[in-house]
């Protein structure tokens, strides 16, 4: 499955899939409203077939419900039954039901089978009206679902999922492997004594940030004012995301095209959230693997993820001593069986290195400098 997003044109007639959008919002509400209420008259869950069933036949009578595709409804309910069985899965966990959403921050619409057409050029039809798009690639396989997706600035995004049948075979084109170890203060220790730190884009705009979030709140609620300063708040978020996502892109194509294999420790990030806050949404590890794993996945190369558990900090790289116990604020340490030195970071990156160089059948490259045979 591959993703493509492009942007609609600016045009009035775009105002027909924001009130789609708006209906979309109305109805979730509406379906959540109906589970409630279900539960306290049966004590029962309500089913997904009966609840499409019934907003089928509520459709028919709504002409504001008629907005939205009959498709897009049925994938309403279908998210709200698959959230709802997630609650009662991980419900002890922290898991909460689905609850209700302001109809102007709902944010898109799904259509699977029906309910749009792809015409020359860059133009798709959805429902009865032909709007552009910003045809950045070529859409080859075949689509699988279309989303419409409004920004909190208002625009428009056509999301579209295709089957790629393609696979690209693994290649070695460098014959590199490296082992990498996030860290606060530095992004990126790669295993060959490199590092990578992290422009901190958030951090950089705070003030520009703080500033703007007081121009908003100093505004009357409800007035023109206050939405435009609202949309000038959301610009400048809007411009960290897109700078942060720049330079990972730029980033994960460099390391792809100096390592075949790329090896990685699975993070705990809900757990690092709790402890560093907003400094791990700033460095946004889990979009770069994203990015990294389709970039990767694109170029015929491998990304290997060791276990969460695996004591790589602790670990001496050259005789594989493991330490009882080592304090995050010790950043180096002598190893009491070889003597020899470690820094906290660099040696991790060789031990997650080694370990997913053994997890691919490479051997044991403890010892080696990142050069496998090809």
């Amino acid at each position: 499955m591959k993703t493509l997003r492009f942007k609609l044109y600016s045009h009035k007639r775009n105002r027909y899939l924001k009130q789609s959008i708006n209906a979309a919002g109305v109805i979730y509400n509406h379906c959540i409203a109906l589970h409630r209420r279900y539960y306290r008259m049966w004590g029962k869950h309500l089913s997904c077939t009966k609840l499409q069933s019934h907003i089928a036949n509520l459709r028919k009578r709504n002409p504001f419900w008629q907005l939205v595709g009959s498709q897009a409804v049925q994938d309403i309910c279908q998210r709200i039954e698959k959230a709802y069985q997630l609650f009662f899965k991980h419900n002890k966990k922290g898991v909460r039901p689905p609850g209700f959403k302001k109809v102007k921050k709902y944010k898109s619409f799904t259509l699977k089978q029906a309910g749009y057409k792809f015409l020359s050029g860059n133009r798709v039809k959805i429902g009865n009206r032909v709007y552009q798009f910003w045809k950045s690639r070529e859409i080859e396989g075949t689509v699988k679902t279309l989303t419409i997706k409004r920004t909190p600035l208002g625009e428009l995004f056509m999301v579209v999922v295709v089957d790629d049948c393609f696979e690209p075979e693994i290649k070695f084109a460098t014959g590199r492997i490296a082992g990498f170890d996030f860290g606060l203060k530095t992004f990126l220790t790669c295993s060959d004594g490199s590092s990578i730190e992290s422009p901190q884009f958030l951090k950089q705009s705070l003030n520009t940030i703080k500033k703007a979030s007081k121009q908003h709140s100093k505004k009357l609620k409800g007035s023109s004012n206050r939405e435009r300063a609202r949309k000038n708040l959301v610009r400048k978020h809007e411009d960290i995301c897109n700078a942060r996502r720049d330079w990972f892109w730029k980033l994960a194509h460099d390391l792809t095209n100096k390592f075949d294999v790329l090896c990685f420790e699975t993070l705990n990030l809900k757990g690092m959230q709790r402890l560093w806050g907003r400094k791990i949404s700033d460095l946004a590890f889990g979009e770069f693997l994203q990015i990294l794993e389709w970039i990767a996945k694109k170029k015929g190369k491998q990304v290997i993820f060791i276990d969460q558990w695996y004591p790589s900090s602790k670990t001496c790289s050259n005789c594989g001593h493991v330490l009882e116990k080592l304090d995050l604020s010790i950043r180096e340490w002598r190893c009491p069986s070889c003597e020899s030195v470690n820094g906290r970071d660099e040696n991790a990156a060789k031990n997650i290195c080694a370990v997913g160089a053994s997890t691919v059948g490479l051997g044991d490259v403890r010892r080696a400098v990142p050069a496998i045979a090809v």
